[in-house]
């Protein structure tokens, strides 16, 4: 665990605070998230095929990842507004598993990571929405589906 000092979400008396980034300088930065929902081969089928009754799956979840993207700053209590510059997603379909990597991009006084964060488990969380009642099985349990390995790739900073 860190030392206390090290925690910049909360003052001298350990109360949470949002962190003063007014006298940074603005900087480019970068940041590439990653995660995994593990389904069914059948599913992934489905979403390879475009046969998900209820539409276009990866196109609907990359509109969810890049909104999460947009909107992190309203549901993380101590992350600033940030100005967004780009937002890219990449799909992968694997015999199991979808994997989604965000990278999120912003000129600014801080990191884009949050942001990149969002955008996978909201992405992620539109895919199990669209095929969740394909998962099913005969108790109607969800027994090999999960939301994992949602971790943070990269982090750049460049001088303006």
């Amino acid at each position: 665990m860190s030392d206390s000092d090290d925690l910049t979400h909360t003052d001298a008396d350990g109360d949470v605070q949002m962190v003063d980034v007014g006298d940074k300088p603005d900087t480019a930065r970068r940041a590439v998230a990653a995660g995994e929902l593990t389904l069914r081969p059948e599913t992934i089928a489905a979403i390879r095929d475009d046969e998900v009754s209820k539409g276009d799956v990866l196109a609907t979840a990359r509109v969810g990842a890049v909104q999460a993207v947009k909107h992190t700053w309203e549901t993380i209590p101590m992350c600033h507004q940030i100005p967004i510059t780009n937002v890219e997603t990449d799909f992968e379909l694997d015999d199991d598993r979808v994997t989604l990597e965000v990278a999120v991009e912003t000129t600014g006084k801080t990191g884009c990571e949050m942001e990149a964060l969002e955008g996978v488990t909201t992405g992620l969380n539109v895919v199990w929405d669209m095929v969740k009642a394909a998962e099913k099985d005969a108790d109607g349990q969800y027994p090999d589906t999960a939301i994992d390995r949602v971790r943070v790739l990269d982090k750049q900073k460049r001088e303006l």
